[in-house]
């Protein structure tokens, strides 16, 4: 073992990237396009608009009886409000884990360097040690 302290290299790497975080994953013109359409899509006031287009075409599926009713029911308003409101959800979900991972990060970077400083303080506590050894055996 040797009592030369030096720096773990993962410190400086850590530095140098950073947390990674969702908004890292769009890569080149079709994945800004996914993601404005996305974010776009994936608001509240979408779904009230899907809402509000579904709604126009529920006096024909009432006409129509029941299984048209039904009908209408799970394959207009449900997918076209449910869509927009799951997309909200998973947004919320996503700006939530990303603050988790921001936290770790940090909290990783923390303990890097606490782990740094205890390293330091073991190369002086041997070196005072050795000091102190080769001071009675004299």
């Amino acid at each position: 073992m040797t009592d030369e302290h030096t720096k773990h290299p993962r410190i400086e790497e850590r530095s140098k990237t950073g947390p990674h975080l969702t908004k890292d994953e769009h890569i080149g013109f079709n994945g800004r396009m996914a993601v404005l359409i996305t974010k776009g899509v994936s608001t509240m006031w979408c779904a009230y608009l899907f809402a509000l287009i579904a709604l126009i075409s529920l006096p024909s599926a009432i006409e129509g009886g029941t299984a048209t009713l039904i009908s209408w029911i799970a394959q207009t308003f449900l997918q076209l409000v449910l869509l927009s409101v799951i997309m909200v959800g998973q947004k919320v979900s996503a700006q939530a884990s990303d603050k988790r991972a921001l936290q770790t990060y940090k909290d990783t970077e923390a303990l890097l360097e606490m782990q740094d400083e205890i390293q330091k303080l073991i190369k002086i506590n041997t070196n005072l040690t050795k000091e102190v050894h080769d001071t009675i055996v004299k």
